[in-house]
């Protein structure tokens, strides 16, 4: 039987981080950006610099996903973002094989759990608006916010919409 084991990595897997993240980040985005923009992104977010910030400096927690004992994704969220009762889903991508099997929607559910455990009331993502992940996002209860623009630097922007989920704490 097929099994999802969600994992806790730290500074000691950034090189786990990085190989998952050059599988999956840029097939995600070759139809919506410039191949110069995705390897400057790329080297933006998930060179060791940048993953050494991310949770070394500003304490985004980041998880990767086993499907039959085989790394297929990760995700990384930072609980009471800016201070707030929110908790900040940065980054969430599984393997292209693996879409489509309920797999995000468990790795949702696991979020939604540790944001409630700590006390926030809201779950709030980016997404490009051209990504078709926006879609999951509204199947799995979060709706548009407002949009965003974001200069990257070096003449990129993203265009993102900003998506929250509401929680219920029990």
């Amino acid at each position: 039987m097929e099994k999802l084991n969600i994992r806790p990595v730290g500074l000691d897997h950034i090189q786990e981080i990085q190989d998952l993240a050059w599988k999956i980040w840029p097939g995600v985005f070759k139809d919506i950006l410039s191949p110069e923009q995705i390897n400057y992104m790329m080297e933006m977010m998930y060179s060791p610099h940048a993953l050494l910030n991310q949770i070394g400096v500003l304490g985004h927690q980041f998880l990767i996903f086993d499907f039959d004992q085989k790394p297929v994704g990760y995700i990384s969220y930072e609980i009471h973002y800016k201070g707030l009762s929110k908790t900040k889903i940065h980054k969430l991508y599984l393997s292209e094989e693996t879409r489509g099997k309920g797999l995000g929607s468990r790795i949702l559910e696991e979020i939604t759990s540790l944001a409630i455990q700590k006390n926030d009331t809201a779950l709030v993502l980016n997404v490009n608006r051209n990504n078709p992940a926006i879609k999951f996002y509204e199947k799995n209860g979060f709706h548009l916010d407002y949009e965003e623009i974001i200069d990257i630097g070096k003449g990129y922007i993203m265009d993102d919409y900003v998506m929250v989920k509401q929680l219920v704490n029990s």
